[in-house]
């Protein structure tokens, strides 16, 4: 296992941790004062949230600087960007933070083209992700971070820049899901 999916699966195991103490830490301790919002709970989360990102960035780096690509991290990077990201929207969307229906065209998006992906990989065919995927992911991870720290400091502001970019990522989600789809619809539309 080379460096690049050895990051992959360091952030995999983040996951978990991100739902401990996400879930076992209370919102009553504030970082700040009562009305910042922002609770102890969430920056730990951006921590473990951020940490967790930058080893996504950090593999797909070292992996093509040093041609490190392997047919696994092709497959296995996707499914923990997809881990990590939607576990925190779920439980955004929960504590009433995201969008419920963001979330869940999101969610259904990578459903879409987890099944477009794996028809195609029964074929032979591994897909990697594309630019508008990559980009869905981008501006996932980034409202997340504003998402989690209560959209400091636009909030101060009043301009909702986490919910803007959480829209965003949904549109760039859903256009990215359109792009795999007419990619790979010849291994779907064959088999009908």
């Amino acid at each position: 296992m080379n460096l690049p999916n050895k990051l992959t699966m360091v952030r995999i195991a983040l996951v978990p941790l991100v739902v401990i103490v996400y879930l076992c830490i209370g919102d009553n301790f504030w970082v700040m004062d009562e009305t910042s919002g922002l609770a102890f709970r969430d920056v730990l989360v951006f921590i473990i949230f951020a940490t967790a990102s930058i080893t996504d960035m950090l593999d797909g780096m070292i992996a093509r600087k040093y041609r490190l690509i392997t047919s696994f991290g092709k497959f296995v990077d996707p499914i923990a960007d997809k881990l990590l990201v939607n576990t925190v929207l779920i439980m955004l969307a929960y504590t009433h933070q995201a969008n419920i229906i963001a979330v869940l065209l999101m969610i259904a998006r990578d459903l879409f083209v987890d099944g477009l992906r794996m028809t195609a990989a029964s074929q032979g065919k591994v897909v990697s992700a594309g630019f508008y995927g990559k980009l869905k992911t981008v501006l996932q991870m980034v409202a997340i971070v504003f998402l989690l720290l209560k959209n400091w400091p636009f909030s101060y502001l009043g301009l909702p820049v986490d919910q803007i970019l959480l829209w965003a990522a949904t549109l760039a989600s859903l256009y990215s899901g359109y792009i795999y789809f007419m990619k790979l619809k010849k291994y779907i539309l064959e088999s009908m």
